[in-house]
């Protein structure tokens, strides 16, 4: 009797769960929103053996509590909104929680490197092809996974241009080519010669570089970033995420006009690029000329 009311409840809840992610799916949710929206649901069912739904304040009050004190605000605030979902979607009922766990508003401004710390960071790092990648995220201003994700089809050197596909909100858009970033390109392509990708992943006889559709290992490029920044002395908590940053602050501070950097990076919103005002005042002038002028200490051989 026991085994089949236990049966019964997990069968409830895979029902419940699949169509929490379904729903997801449905409103255009990314795979990583999916991803952590879907994760609360699953988290309190393997510790309190309770579906959401039959949970009441106290028990949510509980589940909070104990979150706040063990993670993150950023996955307190994630949980919060992907229960919000569920009730909202699958269970079709109102959230009437939503004040029972309020993350703070963290203002913190990003982790910044100046342009000596980014060029040291990047001659610190031995492997070419991660060389190469994490100058190609930094000279554009990139996410890891955009640059990962790059294609040899992407490139125009004709326009000097770059096609970013399917980034953050499944939004395309077109960032400036540096003479510098493609010469690299173009040497490390030579090294592979992948007919897709531009960051195929490696892995000795294993692998072959040239055939895979499988691109480099994220991980293993956090790590080679990691062990650059120590190489070099280097305090600041920085990440490959970081990179992204820095080009902004350093557009901004060559005088890019804000918009701009803000359309280069993807930002739908001009609040969300505005966080690196605090650096420099913003004048006008050519961006295409500027990011040149700014990345072409890396071609080898140039002062």
């Amino acid at each position: 009797m026991q085994h089949d009311k236990k049966n019964k409840l997990i069968y409830s809840f895979e029902t419940q769960y699949q169509a929490h992610r379904d729903a997801l799916l449905r409103q255009g949710m990314s795979p990583a929103t999916i991803e952590a929206y879907s994760r609360p649901v699953r988290r309190i069912f393997s510790e309190t053996g309770k579906l959401p739904g039959d949970m009441n304040k106290e028990d949510l009050e509980q589940y909070f509590t104990h979150l706040v004190k063990t993670h993150s605000w950023s996955t307190v605030k994630t949980d919060r909104n992907g229960l919000r979902f569920f009730y909202n979607h699958v269970l079709e009922r109102e959230w009437k929680w939503v004040n029972i766990c309020k993350p703070r508003r963290a203002k913190t401004l990003p982790v910044v490197l100046n342009t000596d710390e980014v060029f040291a960071i990047i001659n610190a790092i031995h492997k070419f092809r991660y060389k190469v990648c994490i100058f190609t995220i930094y000279s554009m201003g990139l996410r890891l996974r955009e640059g990962l994700k790059l294609k040899v089809g992407d490139i125009d050197s004709t326009r000097m241009m770059v096609h970013i596909r399917g980034a953050k909100g499944e939004k395309d858009r077109y960032v400036p080519l540096p003479g510098a970033t493609l010469i690299h390109l173009r040497d490390y392509w030579r090294t592979h010669r992948n007919p897709d990708l531009l960051f195929p992943a490696h892995g000795g006889i294993k692998v072959n570089a040239s055939l895979t559709k499988t691109v480099m290992d994220a991980k293993s490029m956090q790590k080679a970033m990691a062990c650059a920044v120590k190489d070099c002395g280097i305090k600041k908590d920085a990440h490959i995420h970081t990179l992204r940053h820095s080009y902004a602050t350093h557009l901004l501070e060559a005088g890019v006009h804000l918009r701009v950097i803000g359309e280069y990076l993807g930002h739908s919103s001009i609040l969300t690029t505005a966080k690196y005002t605090h650096m420099t005042n913003v004048v006008q002038k050519d961006s295409a000329q500027i990011i040149e002028q700014l990345m072409r200490r890396y071609i080898p051989g140039k002062p």
